[in-house]
């Protein structure tokens, strides 16, 4: 009993990253459209560039697959093991698996709509308001790449202020914080781009 208590953990944090590395996005342009969208525009296998590139069914179908990549990990954690911290370390281990996933040479998304799953899964509250922050971006300016920036940022006061004083997780506001770095890194093209003025907007190929 011993041996699987300490194997345990283990297991799901390997079973964290396969499921956060499933090519999702690649596998839906090379089913859909036989193309290889590590080679077009933003070289991302998410699901903005699968919309541009493959249609919005796919992307759809990406988007909510890519999700339950995030929340089926911190799922399994939150009923096997009841730390926050290692809830969350299943979650980033998720992340790791989309943005670098094993089966693409290490190359995937941006990892915005796995990083929506876990936050539902670790506090939904606080996942549907980053969502809702996302869509009122999007509408306003039709530019997905700004709307998961603004989210991002978003997110350290949305998980501060979701908590009372004695209930507040040190492991899930420090996930926020991770979790808005990485958005913000991985978007570092695109927020160079918008501050040109050539990002493109919803409707728009690159």
């Amino acid at each position: 009993m011993d041996l699987f208590s300490k194997a345990l953990p283990i297991a799901i944090l390997g079973i964290s990253y396969l499921l956060g590395s499933i090519p999702t996005g690649y596998l839906a342009g090379v089913w859909f459209a036989e193309i290889d969208l590590r080679k077009i525009g933003s070289g991302s296998t998410g699901a903005t560039n699968v919309l541009r590139h493959v249609g919005k069914w796919p992307a759809l179908a990406v988007f909510l697959i890519d999700v339950a990549k995030g929340l089926i990990p911190v799922a399994i954690a939150k009923i096997l093991i009841t730390s926050d911290t290692f809830q969350v370390a299943a979650g980033l281990t998720a992340i790791v698996g989309h943005i670098w996933p094993i089966w693409l040479e290490w190359k995937g998304g941006k990892a915005v709509a796995t990083g929506l799953g876990i936050l539902l899964g670790l506090s939904w509250p606080v996942g549907l308001s980053c969502l809702g922050v996302f869509l009122a971006v999007l509408g306003i300016s039709k530019t997905v790449s700004l709307a998961s920036i603004g989210a991002a940022v978003s997110l350290p006061l949305l998980m501060f202020l979701n908590f009372q004083e004695d209930s507040f997780s040190h492991a899930y506001f420090t996930f926020s914080l991770i979790t808005m770095s990485i958005v913000l890194w991985r978007h570092r093209s695109n927020m160079k781009r918008l501050l040109k003025g050539s990002e493109p907007k919803i409707g728009q190929s690159r």
